[in-house]
Order: C-alpha cells, then structure tokens, then sequence
C-alpha cells in the first residue's frame, strides 16, 4: 500500500423500503451482515460494511429505507439515513424497477432527501433480471430529469450484475486517504448487535401482520465460554399483551421455533457452538418512547 495512491471513503446506500438496499451490501462484501426479508421497512439502523483491497477501503452504510415517519422509531431511522448523507463522499441511491410508479416519480422520497446534495449521487436501477429494457430506460430518462446524477447503473443486487463495475467507478471519486478500519476488518458493529438482527429476522419471516413491525430484540447476556457454547440470552420486546401469546405460540411453538431457527443462523456467522434462550417481554408503546428508543440503540 502506498500512502500517497491509497484511498478510502465513506458510500450511503439510499433507498424506500425493499429497494435491496441491505441485499446490495451482502452482495458487495460477499457475506451477509444485514438482514434480509421480503417485508419492508427491515433495516431499523445505519449499518457499516468494509470493502477491504490493497488500494482502497470502502465503507458502505446501509440505511433503513426512506418513508413518512408514522412513530418516534421512523424518525430515528430517517435520522440515521439523513447522517449516511452527511457522512457520506459518494451517494447510492438504489431504485426497485419493478415497484417504481413512473408517474409518481416527482412525489418520490428518495428524491426529496437528496435536495441540496453536492456529493456525488450514483443511480441504481435493480432487479434488471426481471425487468424490461424499455422500463430501465424510461426509470433514467425520469430520474435523471428530476437530478443531476454522476452516474447511473442498472444492476441486480441478488446476483451481482453490474455491481463490480459500480465498484470501479466509486474508487476514483474517494479521497486519498489510509485505511480507516483493519484491513481484515468487515464492520464495526459489535457481535451482540449482529446476533440481535439474526432473532429479529426470524421474527419477521415467521410472525405475520404487526408483530415484526412491534418487536426489537434485546441482549441481556452475551458470555463467550472456552470450550463451551456461548450463553446468550435476549428478549423479545413487544408493545401489547396480545403480541405475546401470538410469539410464544401453543404450547410456546413459535417461541422455540423463532430460536432454533435463530441459534441455526447465529452458530453460522459466529463460527462456534451457543446456547440461546429468549424472553417475551412486553414495553407497552416503545415506539413512541424516547427513553426506550435510546435503551434499545436507536437513538
């Protein structure tokens, strides 16, 4: 590594709800760290993934996807998405094409937030594996009508298309700089948090209706043990009673399944043997509650 060619920079990714914003990033780093389901409204924080090379160190931040704010939580997570922009030397903002109303483009989000941005600003047009030339087409000729964009990809972040190239064009626009984190380094988010996300993705893809959108998971002990299989414990937290018997299930079902799926997945990422146990606790309005938004982590 040479100090003087060396660079490394800071990369948002931009984007509404289910746009494939966290999708991106695993692809990019080649290894899931943040969620991913078909439900909206996933990603709840600002979540850093390191592209390490000999000649650069990108740092992307994956943000939760852009929306009218309906409780105290939405406004942390805008919040978290307008300081991506602040961090930011380069810009992503990535756009489903197959869930992009061409007629409602001037009322769109995503736009909106980037007013007054001077940095540079990537468009992504994704999911270009099932989605017409014309369509492609007809989403840059309006977006680019709408701002001034440095550059423009179409791109599936499911299976990698095109997303190198994006790669090689953002590395000339960081500044010279040395690395920010250790080269072997993927994030800076600590086991816990990963390990929360994991249960909290389970919840999402088992639980139906509000239940995702009414839950956090919180991590009350994380004991690594030599030897022996990590003890974590961590609690549900709801906001009403009702939720509660829907989690734990007949004869705690759900409960169980939630964690055996969840212990399956958290052995995966941390590489060893755990003891998961879960709690089902009920924080009545949490959402709304900036005492319980900074206990959870997202103040």
């Amino acid at each position: 590594m040479e100090p003087t060619t060396f660079r490394a920079g800071y990369v948002a990714i931009l984007g509404k709800p289910n746009a494939g914003k966290s999708t991106l990033l695993n692809t990019l780093l080649q290894q899931k760290i943040s969620i991913v389901t078909p439900k909206p409204q996933t990603t709840r924080h600002k979540i850093l993934g390191i592209v390490n090379s000999s000649d650069y160190q990108i740092l992307f931040l994956d943000t939760p996807g852009l929306l009218q704010p309906k409780y105290k939580l939405h406004e942390a997570m805008m919040s978290a998405a307008y300081s991506a922009i602040n961090d930011a030397d380069v810009v992503l903002l990535l756009i489903d094409g197959t869930d992009c109303n061409l007629e409602e483009i001037d009322e769109d989000i995503s736009l909106k937030i980037l007013e007054g941005c001077k940095k540079p600003v990537f468009l992504l047009i994704n999911k270009i594996d099932v989605l017409q030339k014309g369509k492609i087409l007809q989403l840059i000729s309006k977006f680019t009508e709408k701002f001034s964009f440095t550059e423009y990809f179409p791109l599936s972040a499911l299976n990698g298309e095109n997303v190198l190239q994006i790669v090689a064009t953002i590395v000339p626009l960081l500044p010279v700089h040395p690395p920010y984190y250790e080269t072997e380094q993927m994030s800076d988010m600590s086991e816990r948090f990963f390990v929360s996300e994991i249960i909290r993705e389970k919840i999402f893809e088992l639980c139906r209706q509000e239940i995702p959108y009414s839950t956090t998971v919180d991590i009350i002990e994380f004991k690594e043990q030599e030897g022996k299989p990590d003890i974590i414990n961590a609690e549900i937290i709801l906001e009403r009673d009702s939720q509660k018997r829907i989690v734990i299930g007949k004869k705690g079902i759900m409960l169980r399944t939630i964690g055996i799926n969840a212990r399956q997945d958290i052995e995966k990422f941390l590489g060893r043997y755990v003891y998961l146990e879960l709690y089902v606790k009920v924080r009545e309005d949490w959402r709304e509650s900036d005492n319980f938004l900074k206990q959870f982590g997202y103040k």
